[in-house]
């Protein structure tokens, strides 16, 4: 910060507090140089995190549609949810590493390598969900396709 009186870019906090709508910060702030106090504010912005869906559309990251998936994905399986948070916890992370936006494909792939090699019936029902299978053809196909990579 630079000091009002003297444009000295050296200074200490020497109060803080959080507004009561929690949307800023107040500083009490001392010039080093001339002794002077005054006061900032700082706002915190909050910037989502997108996800580009396959039909172009942009829309808010929400984890809980991850969790929701894949708790879907792996209902009755011997699984435990301490695995299943890691992948949604590292989705996240991809997401917040990404310049806060992401595709879909991008997080549905990610997903389904984890899930192979953690589950092969998890895999097919998260995949048959992401794949969007059309038909029986299709859905066997992918089955074919992941016995053919276990041989």
């Amino acid at each position: 910060m630079r000091c009002p009186e003297c444009g000295n870019f050296e200074d200490k906090v020497v109060e803080t507090r959080e507004s009561k709508e929690r949307n800023y910060i107040r500083r009490r702030r001392e010039c080093l140089k001339c002794c002077k106090r005054f006061t900032t504010y700082e706002k915190i912005e909050d910037i989502p995190m997108m996800v580009v869906k396959k039909d172009g559309r942009r829309e808010e990251f929400d984890i809980d549609k991850v969790r929701k998936g894949l708790y879907r994905a792996v209902e009755k399986r011997p699984i435990p949810i301490k695995q299943i948070e890691q992948i949604a916890l590292h989705v996240e992370e991809m997401v917040s590493n990404s310049d806060r936006e992401i595709t879909v494909q991008q997080i549905g792939e990610y997903i389904m390598e984890r899930l192979k090699a953690l589950d092969k019936v998890a895999y097919v029902r998260f995949a048959s969900v992401y794949l969007d299978f059309r038909s029986l053809e299709e859905f066997l196909s992918e089955l074919h396709n992941l016995l053919k990579k276990e041989e």
